[in-house]
């Protein structure tokens, strides 16, 4: 276990980014609606404000904390991991259920070749030792929603061990800057997934459906290198990222496609580490960076007033905020593993020890798979920065926003803007309008054309950048019209008469002696109100540089 990273800890909100700058853990707040991105499914960050950390108060130095998380990601595959059952999502109750997904004696498993190589794959992407021979394991527990009594997983050898994960952290006071971190990634396991149990209070029962009995799931089980809520969510978001750039799990947490446990304890720096609790089932980054920072104030207050940390399992109440006791953590010998009896080793080959003549379809190649990765989001934000010298930040936030890098590559390959002029749109403008909205950017009334258009029109000078602005909300109202027609209509095109401007430029000097006073006196921030003046006489269809221009002109003369 590598030796816990300590953060001042406490309340507050946050980007994106995690944020290291003397010990602390904290964060602004974004402008959003969670309650809407929940029921859309959104896992961007930067439109799901994280809640962590503020300034430490008085005695709470003394502590850190220590977060692991289990991440449990289902894998995109068209049948189940055992069975052939099909995998879909919203279907009828109980409509996509096997013999074998319902536990009915004489049935055997059969594994699906996809999702072996998902997990081969994820692990090749996170820098894991993938062993060539993994075992099965039955993991004994009795749910309603768990036909058999047991689960089928890999406790004992599993798939891919010992590999890493780096995610960005935004560093210094303007958050300019991203310094990479790792965690460590202990294993990967392939194990099946249980039903569904719906509780209906009003009438006292609980449904089963078993339609995600048996599902495919990627269990990525980080070591406790993470110390505050903030650090779990950003760590989390980029496996996000990376499980979907590779296609082996949609990985959307609204619907139950990503889902974490995190292990949490607090403890003295220099002193043996504290008893863990576990917050179960985490399907929200946000709800995770707020489930993480609770629990680790309720320990510290705990403890501070002389209770004692227990050893069980608690669920977050997302409408409450908080943490609450479900049960006793269970211990691996309440789980009672044993070997699968009915599954042999799972066995891999590489280029060094395929057998000659091997069928490809009956084996499975790990250099084969590993020449097959598509580019990962790191090699993506450095090509973005490279490609159209943006900042790191800014490749951080395309990529986090669901669809906004393609959006933005759209934009990019239609106009005749430079790319920073671009990003500035992008990122401020279109983002801003979008969050203000609460709006993804699949459901942006503003398409990349209409983006790249109005670019175009700024570009070659035809519109100012106010006029540009005003076209832009307009474009926003969803009535069909080009950015050129909307400018036609609106009669917004940039003055060309240079001699009227003068004349208007003159007639504002005049009518303001005293700012003219301040300018001569040396005060050249007092131009702005009479570049002000001009262009609200114009209706923004002046240029501001050459108000300025002329302006000083006649200053001088």
């Amino acid at each position: 276990m590598a030796a816990p990273m300590q953060r001042w800890v406490g309340r507050g909100r946050h980007w994106t980014f995690a944020r290291v700058d003397g010990g602390s853990c904290h964060r602004r707040e974004a402008p959003t609606g969670s309650t809407s991105n929940r029921i859309r499914g959104r896992s961007s960050v930067a439109q799901q404000p994280l809640y962590t950390t503020q300034k430490p108060r008085k005695g709470e130095h003394k502590w850190a904390a220590v977060v692991g998380l289990e991440i449990h990601a289902q894998i995109s595959s068209n049948s189940k991991l055992f069975s052939g059952s099909q995998v879909r999502f919203s279907a009828p109750p109980n409509s996509l259920v096997s013999f074998f997904d319902a536990s009915l004696p004489g049935t055997l498993p059969v594994l699906n070749r996809r999702c072996v190589e998902a997990a081969v794959m994820t692990g090749l992407a996170l820098n894991c030792h993938i062993n060539k021979k993994s075992l099965f394991d039955r993991k004994h527990y009795f749910y309603a929603d768990l036909p058999a009594g047991y689960q089928i997983t890999q406790q004992r050898l599993p798939i891919a061990v010992n590999g890493s994960l780096t995610y960005g952290v935004c560093a210094g006071k303007k958050q300019s800057q991203v310094i990479p971190k790792t965690v460590r990634i202990k294993q990967i396991q392939l194990e099946q997934d249980s039903g569904k149990s719906l509780h209906d209070d009003l009438r006292s029962q609980t449904l089963i459906d078993l339609n995600r009995a048996g599902v495919g799931l990627l269990e990525v089980v980080l070591e406790p290198d993470l110390s505050c809520g903030e650090e779990a969510a950003t760590a989390v978001r980029e496996l996000q990222l990376i499980l979907q750039a590779l296609g082996t799990s949609q990985a959307n947490m609204a619907e139950g496609q990503l889902r974490v446990d995190a292990n949490i304890s607090v403890h003295h720096p220099g002193e043996p580490l504290g008893v863990r609790t576990e917050v179960k089932n985490l399907n929200s980054i946000r709800f995770l960076a707020k489930a993480i920072d609770y629990e680790i104030q309720r320990q510290i207050n705990e403890l501070e007033n002389g209770g004692e940390i227990l050893n069980e399992t608690r669920s977050f109440h997302y409408q409450l905020g908080c943490t609450m006791s479900m049960r006793d953590k269970e211990g691996k010998q309440d789980y009672r593993f044993m070997p699968e009896p009915n599954l042999p080793p799972l066995v891999l080959y590489d280029a060094t020890s395929l057998p000659a003549g091997a069928d490809p379809q009956q084996v499975i190649n790990i250099d084969q798979i590993r020449e097959t990765l598509p580019e990962l989001p790191s090699v993506t934000r450095e090509r973005l920065v490279q490609q159209y010298g943006m900042l790191l930040e800014h490749s951080f936030t395309l990529l986090n926003e669901v669809g906004l890098l393609e959006f933005f590559q759209n934009v990019i390959k239609e106009t005749r803007a430079e790319p920073k002029k671009v990003t500035s749109w992008v990122l401020n403008t279109f983002l801003g309008y979008l969050k203000q909205q609460n709006l993804a950017v699949s459901e942006s009334p503003v398409t990349p054309s209409a983006l790249a258009e109005l670019l175009d029109l700024l570009d070659s000078r035809t519109i100012s950048s106010a006029a540009a602005k005003q076209v832009f909300e307009e474009l926003w109202k969803r009535e069909g019209k080009t950015p050129g027609q909307i400018v036609s209509e609106k009669q917004l095109e940039l003055m060309e008469d240079r001699g009227a401007l003068e004349q208007l430029c003159h007639s504002m000097m005049e009518a303001h002696p005293q700012v003219v006073m301040d300018l001569k006196k040396g005060n050249p921030r007092v131009i702005n109100k009479l570049i002000g003046l001009v262009r609200k006489a114009t209706q923004n269809r002046a240029d501001p540089a050459m108000i300025k221009e002329i302006l000083e002109k006649k200053l001088s003369s």
